[in-house]
C-alpha cells in the first residue's frame, strides 16, 4: 500500500496493509485531520521525498513530517528509538486512495485528556469519507 502528498513529491509505502486506522483527538492530530497507520520507519514503512518536520515546542516526542511543496502531513516519526533500535512511525492514511482502506475500522485514541485507546464504535474509514 502506498500514499502520496497532493503534489506527489512525497511517497510512503507500507509493507503490510493496516488492520485499522487511528483517529486521535490531541491538539495537533485533530487540526491535521489525519488517520494513522503504524509501523517502523525503514523496516515496514518507507518514505521518499523531501519533507520538513514540526516538533511541539514543549519537548514533544514526535516529529510530524509534511511535504515542503504542498504542505500535506505525510507521517510522523518518534524521535527516540525503541529498545530494538527502531523508530515508531505512523503514516497518514488520508494520503492513499479511499477504496483500499474504506472498510478499515477506525480506532479512536484520546490523546487530549486520558492518553488511551477508546472502545471501538463501529465506524469505518468509509463513514468518514463520503
Amino acid at each position: 500500500m502506498e500514499g502520496t502528498c497532493h503534489c506527489g513529491r512525497v511517497v510512503w509505502k507500507l509493507d503490510t496493509p493496516p488492520q485499522s486506522a487511528t483517529a486521535c483527538n490531541c491538539t495537533i492530530c485533530r487540526r491535521y485531520g489525519v488517520l494513522w497507520a503504524y509501523g517502523h520507519i525503514g523496516h515496514d514503512i518507507h518514505v521518499s521525498g523531501q519533507t520538513s518536520s514540526y516538533r511541539r515546542a514543549d519537548g514533544g516526542s514526535i516529529d510530524f513530517h509534511f511535504c515542503t511543496v504542498c504542505g500535506c502531513v505525510t507521517h510522523y516519526v518518534a524521535i527516540r528509538p525503541e529498545e530494538n533500535g527502531r523508530h515508531w512511525t505512523a503514516v497518514n492514511l488520508r494520503m492513499t486512495e479511499p477504496a483500499p482502506i474504506a472498510l478499515l475500522p477506525v480506532d479512536h485514541f484520546d490523546g487530549l485528556d486520558r492518553f488511551e485507546d477508546l472502545p471501538r464504535d463501529g465506524v469505518c474509514v468509509s463513514d468518514l469519507w463520503f
